[in-house]
Order: structure tokens, then C-alpha cells, then sequence
């Protein structure tokens, strides 16, 4: 079942993003953005496709005709691709459309369908229909982050800093067992199979998580181990 939190969430994070990419100017959109060869451009295009995909998925849901979010991981990023190169209008309009589509797919599914298994291609991985307010929570944010337009991981609310935070120490980030010691928040969390003698990382919760989703080098954090562990590609 979804939760209220990630839904009320999800809505305050996509009126955040929204504001951002209104205010891009045009030019902008071919510049680079955080991640590895893709412009601002292509992460514009990833969250209006990426949130298209999940308003099909739910919209199957609701008509008992199982949709999946992607018709494959090759037509995906060929889809990102074509649309990264359209025009700063229609990207801005697509995104717009697409953020109103699935506010409206979330609102339409029967509160006794959450649990509905959806496929995220053909055959491929599988998750729960309640899943999505939170599967795309992270996308906007994370996203937002990306395209380096004046929001940074250190402007995202404490509450989605931790919902990352677990979600990042859930999936083994790293080879390497290691604590995350935010000094910012008393809690810490577990990577892998961590013994005595694990190292500890610490920093803000806000550059942890960063760090924990591949993102940057994790230069503002410290640990007690020597070298940063190696966090694995997510």
C-alpha cells in the first residue's frame, strides 16, 4: 500500500523541480549536467519519460491490463536520447504534461490495488504498484540535484535525506562493509556486513546520501579507514 507521506512528498518535490526547469533558460538545456554525458537537456527528458512510464504502469493497474513502465531498457534510453534533442519548449511541456499525468494516475488507483505487482519492462524487475510514489520521490529529487540549476542534495528536506539514506544502505553499496555516521542526525547506518573492525564514514546526512547514490567523489566526507570505500554504480 502507499503511503500519504510519499505521495504528500512527491508533490512538494515535483513543485520544486517545476520551478527549477521553468526557469532554465533555453540555452541551457545543452550544457552538462551532473551526470556522465548528459546534458541538462537529457535529464529533462528522463523525468518526463520516467514519469510517463509510471502513469502507463499505474493506468494498468486501474484497468486490470498489466502495462510495464518500459517497453525495454534499449528503447528507454533511445527514448531519452531522442527527446534530450527536442526543443526547450516542447521538453518543458513535456515534462509539465507528464508530472499532471501521473499526480492523476496516483490519485486514480483504488486504495485495495497498491499491492498489485507491476513489471518495470517485460520479464524484467517487478514492484509494487504502492511503490511508485516513493520510486519517483527519489527520481525528482535525486534528478533535481542532477542538473545543477541551484538545487543540491544539502537543499533536500531532512525527511527525504533519510528515506535515502536506508534505501542507499538497503541495496550493499559497496563491497567494502562501512557505517554511515551522519553528524547531523542520530542515526547510523549499516553497509553490508559490517564487523568491528569496519570502517566508519562521516559527513552530513545530505553529502552521505550524495555519496551513497554515486554521485560525486565524497571529498567533504571523512572516515576512520583510510580511503573511502568504493561505491559501486547505482
Amino acid at each position: 500500500m502507499t503511503t500519504p507521506e510519499a505521495t504528500d512528498e512527491l508533490v512538494e518535490a515535483t513543485r520544486r523541480l517545476l520551478r527549477s526547469v521553468d526557469a532554465l533558460r533555453d540555452e541551457d538545456y545543452g550544457t552538462p549536467s551532473l551526470l556522465p554525458d548528459w546534458s541538462r537537456g537529457h535529464v529533462v527528458a528522463h523525468l518526463a519519460l520516467n514519469a510517463e512510464g509510471l502513469s502507463n504502469a499505474l493506468t494498468g493497474v486501474v484497468t486490470g491490463e498489466p502495462r510495464t513502465t518500459y517497453a525495454s531498457d534499449e528503447r528507454r534510453d533511445a527514448d531519452i536520447e531522442h527527446l534530450a534533442g527536442a526543443s526547450p519548449s516542447a521538453l518543458r511541456e513535456r515534462l509539465f504534461a507528464a508530472a499532471s499525468e501521473l499526480a492523476d494516475a496516483i490519485a486514480a488507483v483504488p486504495e485495495d490495488a497498491w499491492d498489485t505487482v507491476v513489471e518495470r519492462t517485460p520479464g524484467g524487475a517487478t514492484f509494487p504498484a504502492g511503490a511508485v510514489p516513493g520510486m519517483r520521490l527519489r527520481e525528482v529529487e535525486l534528478h533535481h540535484a542532477d542538473l545543477d540549476a541551484g538545487y543540491s542534495a544539502a537543499d533536500w528536506p531532512t525527511r527525504f535525506t533519510v528515506r535515502l539514506l536506508r534505501s542507499m544502505a538497503r541495496r550493499t553499496p559497496s563491497a567494502e562493509p562501512f557505517t554511515a555516521d551522519p553528524h547531523d542526525l542520530d542515526e547510523t547506518w549499516q553497509c553490508g556486513a559490517v564487523t568491528q573492525g569496519s570502517p566508519v564514514v562521516r559527513g552530513s546526512a545530505a553529502d552521505l546520501a550524495w555519496w551513497l547514490a554515486g554521485r560525486g567523489d565524497g571529498a567533504a566526507l571523512m572516515t576512520d579507514g583510510g580511503a573511502l570505500p568504493r561505491i559501486e554504480a547505482w
